[in-house]
């Protein structure tokens, strides 16, 4: 069951990974100098942020499953 589901959202997997390691990367070099800024404040923070929007963004490249006769 894991293992359908992994197979089907590889994508969106690999676009949360990527993401982020992305906002990791951009809490590294630009980050917020303040400190009151949301989401690049701390890297925890912009790494799930950049997940989130990975995962979405690889999920828009999801096949849509044609209806068979059957259903």
């Amino acid at each position: 069951m894991i293992q359908r589901w992994l197979t089907n959202n590889w994508k969106s997997i690999l676009g949360a990974l990527l993401g982020a390691i992305a906002g990791y990367i951009y809490w590294q070099q630009i980050g917020c100098a303040s400190g009151t800024c949301m989401i690049t404040s701390k890297p925890f923070n912009s790494s799930l942020y950049g997940a989130l929007m990975g995962f979405l963004l690889g999920g828009m490249f999801k096949k849509e499953l044609k209806p068979t006769k059957n259903q």
